[in-house]
């Protein structure tokens, strides 16, 4: 069965940096669609950033230039590299994948972890 282990979350201070991880099993990850999402209590779901099975990437304006996604198809694992945070980022984050190529519908991805929880203070 699909699992997403989600990592790397913490404490921190506003300009530090963080790396985010997700470990998948249970399905094809070198040819889905995987993206990361966060949520912050009283918010909706926000989508972060997405990367597709050809490396190709997008990301949500307010975190293009900080934010890096990538990913180990030979791990199975996702990455998530978060730079120069600030306060506003507060939230917790989770892997979400879909089949076929990233499309900003986010009622397609599902999410099968806990999440990882993320606050900069």
């Amino acid at each position: 069965h699909v699992q997403l282990v989600e990592s790397g979350g913490g404490s921190v201070q506003a300009g530090g940096s963080l790396r985010l991880s997700c470990a998948a099993s249970g399905f094809a990850f070198s040819t889905w669609c995987m993206g990361w999402f966060r949520q912050a209590p009283g918010k909706e779901r926000d989508g972060v950033a997405f990367i597709d099975s050809d490396r190709s990437t997008s990301y949500t304006d307010s975190v293009k230039g900080r934010f890096t996604i990538s990913r180990d198809n030979a791990k199975s694992t996702l990455y998530l590299q978060m730079n120069s945070l600030k306060p506003e980022v507060t939230a917790l984050y989770s892997c979400e994948t879909k089949t076929g190529y990233c499309s900003g519908a986010y009622y397609l991805y599902n999410s099968w972890g806990q999440g990882t929880q993320v606050t900069v203070s």
